[in-house]
């Protein structure tokens, strides 16, 4: 009888390891799809800002001649501002926040002069960049998505 009871008790090392080992292996597939389907999340989240922030900017040029966002005094001869952008485009409702980048959560932008080129590739340091000159709006995320496909291709 004092056997039984003592048994009863409670579980055994043994089983115990067996839940464990049948909760790790359970985490081992669940974490990895999880973790997926994050990363396309955020890469839907990237084109679609890139859609909505270069649709904006295309709606705020065909309305002021020509002319992009960025520009002091929409004068395409003065300097580029990441300042002057967000003005133009959250004041006259273009956008209706700063966009950020999904990746790093960084709202900054990289603004190109006119007379400068693009950069090569992204260096994560910035959440966008924009060269007015060229109404050139990219993601500042360096490698490649899901599919293969450069972000700073996006």
């Amino acid at each position: 009888m004092e056997s039984l009871r003592r048994h009863n008790a409670g579980f055994s090392f043994f089983e115990i390891l067996i839940v464990i080992a049948i909760i790790g292996i359970l985490a081992a597939i669940a974490i990895p799809e999880f973790l997926d389907r994050s990363q396309q999340a955020k890469e839907s989240a990237a084109k679609e800002t890139l859609q909505i922030t270069r649709n904006a900017i295309e709606r705020y040029a065909a309305k002021h001649g020509g002319i992009t966002p960025g520009y002091a005094g929409n004068n395409t001869n003065a300097p580029v501002s990441e300042s002057t952008f967000y003005v133009r485009m959250l004041t006259d409702g273009y956008l209706i926040t700063r966009p950020e980048n999904p990746f790093n959560n960084l709202k900054t932008i990289k603004m190109v002069k006119n007379n400068e080129s693009l950069p090569i590739a992204a260096t994560g340091q910035y959440g966008w960049i924009y060269k007015p000159a060229t109404k050139t709006f990219k993601i500042d995320w360096p490698g490649k998505d899901s599919q293969g496909e450069s972000y700073y291709d996006y």
